[in-house]
């Protein structure tokens, strides 16, 4: 009896289903493998305690919409900015990151990344910019469209023509 839950558990693949940060397969360090011994196991892969105040400073992908404008941040620091494309497809904003291999501390690694955004309506394609920072956020933005007045009122221009008719009687005096 006490084996029938290992072997419900060996015919499931163990790979996790879900990676909660952008920082998997950076590299473990040693500190890393005693924390993965001194924790019980779980079946999803969690990234250790020392990086949790770094995955809040993280910005990853933040989406900002207001009344003038809609905003898409994201953190590109592992790409140049040669490697990014950013477009819009559809009605869908595309932003689309890829390096080939190459070799940093931890050996020979390669990055690539596909985002694609829901453009809201009222939006040109057109009017879509993009610009990144010296630290690797790249910022997206495009100014939503004012709607249209729902008020019926409408003002009227006046238009001057030709030279004045009558005279102010006060200027007459003054003259």
């Amino acid at each position: 009896m006490s084996f029938y839950p290992f072997y419900l558990e060996y015919d499931r693949p163990r790979r996790p289903r879900q990676l909660p940060d952008q920082h998997f397969g950076l590299g473990i360090t040693p500190k890393d493998c005693l924390t993965i011994v001194a924790l019980p196991q779980n079946k999803e892969y969690y990234r250790p305690w020392r990086n949790l105040l770094s995955a809040s400073q993280d910005i990853g992908s933040t989406i900002k919409e207001d009344k003038n404008k809609f905003q898409v941040n994201l953190d590109v620091q592992h790409f140049a900015p040669e490697e990014i494309s950013v477009k819009t497809v559809d009605g869908y904003l595309v932003v689309e990151a890829k390096h080939e291999e190459k070799q940093d501390e931890h050996g020979f690694i390669s990055r690539s990344f596909s985002r694609r955004y829901p453009l809201p309506e009222g939006i040109e394609a057109d009017s879509v910019i993009s610009k990144l920072s010296s630290d690797g956020v790249l910022t997206i933005t495009a100014p939503l469209k004012t709607p249209p007045k729902a008020s019926n009122e409408r003002i009227v221009p006046i238009v001057q023509t030709g030279p004045v008719k009558k005279q102010v009687e006060g200027s007459e005096e003054k003259s």
